[in-house]
């Protein structure tokens, strides 16, 4: 195979033949020459146009820059984790106060510590944002996230627990409140009791299902808890009665009173006046005949009585 090469002289031409062993080595080494020259051109461009070599302090510089706005973004997120450490110290405050009340008011109701348990410990302490001591590492951003996920997580603990305890002690209220206990009465004697006795009209034996308060006329009847009234005015052997429904089968009587104070279907509080003290019905004088009745039963009043009255209200 032959190459034939023009030259820029006219009618001067050369032809290599392929063949020919020194052709093909000379073919390989101007190769190779010109390789190695665009090779050295290409370093040679780029130690011109290359910001290092032309000033080896400049990636120092940049360097040194890119630190220092580092250490500044530090410092800047290391003072928001100290203000936000404080408002954490702050929330346990009054996780504290919210761990007083329901101290309190788990004591004040008489119920069980160990369902509403109020005894945590500070979650800033806990997690080291209080009382860092100087020279050493202030917590960073984990230790808050950490305490963070935990003091929410005891917000809505206390919320439930909060929310449980003020339904007990609401119920708890509302039972005591509908709940028979105390007199009907300021002042009197009890003239007769439960069970059975001779019957004062005939002498016979009957079963007396109440409790009978001797007192003096116009003296005022009180209701022994709240409820319902069910029934105001005469009403046969009773006379003038009054009954309420205390509800949880709850029902007192009050009995030959002289004057009816409320009317069928008010609500009445403990302690209020329904009724004044009479002889009506079938009596013997001024007293009132005071029932408790528990789903459609009479049951002795005399517990109930003895019993020191929950506050009005």
């Amino acid at each position: 195979m032959n190459i034939i090469i023009f030259s820029h002289k006219p009618g001067r031409t050369r032809s290599f033949d392929l063949g020919h062993p020194l052709a093909l080595t000379a073919l390989a080494v101007a190769g190779a020459l010109v390789l190695g020259g665009v090779f050295t051109a290409g370093l040679r461009l780029g130690e011109h146009n290359s910001p290092l070599a032309a000033d080896p302090q400049h990636w120092g510089q940049i360097l040194a820059q890119q630190k220092s706005e580092i250490a500044d973004l530090r410092a800047r997120v290391q003072a928001r984790v100290d203000a936000m450490a404080g408002e954490l110290g702050v929330l346990d405050a009054h996780i504290l106060r919210i761990d007083a009340l329901g101290k309190r008011l788990t004591s004040l109701g008489n119920l069980d510590k160990r369902t509403f348990n109020f005894d945590t410990e500070p979650l800033a302490a806990a997690a080291g944002f209080a009382d860092t001591a100087p020279g050493t590492a202030a917590p960073g951003l984990p230790d808050l996230s950490s305490a963070l996920s935990r003091l929410e997580q005891q917000v809505d603990l206390r919320d439930a627990q909060l929310s449980a305890l003020e339904n007990v002690l609401v119920d708890k209220k509302s039972l005591e409140a509908v709940h028979p206990e105390g007199r009907p009465v300021d002042q009197g004697r009890i003239s007769s009791y439960f069970g059975e006795r001779k019957d004062p009209f005939d002498g016979e034996g009957s079963f007396h299902e109440g409790i009978d308060f001797a007192g003096q006329f116009g003296e005022p009847l009180h209701a022994v808890a709240a409820g319902v009234v069910t029934w105001a005015g005469p009403r046969t052997t009773y006379g003038n009665m009054v009954e309420i429904d205390h509800g949880n089968g709850y029902v007192t009587r009050y009995a030959h009173a002289e004057k009816v104070l409320v009317s069928i279907g008010q609500m009445v509080s403990r302690g209020q006046e329904i009724a004044l003290m009479g002889s009506t019905g079938r009596s013997t004088g001024p007293h009132v005949h005071f029932e408790v009745r528990r789903d459609g039963h009479a049951i002795n009043p005399l517990s109930f009585v003895n019993q020191q009255p929950a506050p009005a209200g």
